[in-house]
């Protein structure tokens, strides 16, 4: 057997809670991003100069609406992966907290973008939310590699939104 297997897990919460807890802090990261958003994109964000790799507009809320499915399917099935006792369960907690910090830097991201037009700061948000993902893809592979999984395409597009975060603020 491997550590992986000898570790009791199972979600103490019922499965619609755990649902609820899984969805609730993506939607809101959503929200804040749309509002955050809505006005800047034809306005402020339209009169900037970008790069070449630019994808047009309508592609961000496309990738954001999958994205979001798929972080928000990883949280559930990391709260599903909640060891029971033991010292395993602090690595959990660990794995927990990451990804909620990593969500909340999400969130801040786009006010501070787009909102306060501030690039650098931005770029600082971004690369902090690039490194919180990474690590939060680490912490969560001992518990289900899944949830893991489904969080490396989000990196992907955070490393693709720190290159272009970058870009524009060398650019402008």
């Amino acid at each position: 057997m491997t550590a992986a297997t000898q570790i009791p897990v199972g979600s103490a919460l019922p499965p619609w809670l755990r649902l609820a807890a899984a969805i609730a802090p993506v939607m809101a990261t959503a929200v804040i991003g749309s509002m955050a958003t809505r006005a800047e994109i034809p306005g402020w964000y339209a009169g900037l100069n970008k790069p070449p790799f630019n994808p047009p507009d309508w592609v961000f809320p496309v990738a954001w609406t999958v994205l979001d499915m798929m972080i928000a399917a990883s949280l559930w099935r990391l709260l599903g992966a909640a060891p029971r006792t033991g010292p395993a369960r602090a690595g959990w907690r660990l794995a927990l907290a990451a990804f909620l910090v990593q969500i909340a830097v999400n969130a801040v991201w786009t006010p501070v973008f787009f909102t306060a037009h501030a690039m650098g700061a931005g770029l600082i948000v971004v690369a902090v939310l690039l490194v919180m993902v990474l690590w939060t893809i680490r912490l969560s592979w001992r518990f289900d590699r899944i949830a893991a999984w489904l969080l490396v395409p989000y990196a992907a597009w955070v490393a693709f939104a720190t290159l272009l975060n970058a870009a524009i603020l060398r650019m402008n």
